[in-house]
């Protein structure tokens, strides 16, 4: 089995109830329509990436559901399945800062340096510290 293959089998068990469709993306959630484009990755750290900066965002702030409680639950099923893919133990307010410096591909660089460092908080940590103590004038 190559990497392709084996990747694609995690994300499915990781993300109870997701597939890929025809075009070859990952829909990590099909109610909220959550999903990244699998077909262009290259490599695992390429899917690390788009875990990160695509799914950080529902994670963090998802709304599918018009019940409060509903989305709750979407929001910890969602970060779950990011903490069982990446076998990381991100909580509420890492996803916050993962989805704020590197959410929706913002900065593709800091997201592999991030990686590359595994998964070291304190990189966005100081990014959050550095931009709290500017003043705007």
């Amino acid at each position: 089995m190559n990497w392709r293959e084996t990747i694609r089998l995690r994300l499915l068990a990781d993300f109870i109830g997701s597939f890929f469709n025809e075009r070859d993306e990952f829909i990590a959630h099909r109610y909220s329509n959550t999903y990244f484009k699998f077909s262009n990755c290259e490599s695992e750290e390429d899917v690390n990436c788009k875990v990160l900066e695509w799914l950080s965002r529902p994670a963090h702030k998802g709304m599918p559901y018009s019940q409060e409680w509903r989305n709750k639950k979407f929001r910890k099923f969602m970060l779950d399945g990011i903490n069982q893919f990446l076998n990381t133990r991100f909580d509420d307010a890492d996803i916050e800062l993962i989805y704020t410096y590197l959410g929706n591909s913002c900065n593709h660089n800091r997201t592999l340096e991030f990686i590359r460092s595994g998964y070291n908080l304190e990189l966005l940590r100081k990014l959050n510290l550095a931009n709290k103590s500017q003043v705007l004038f």
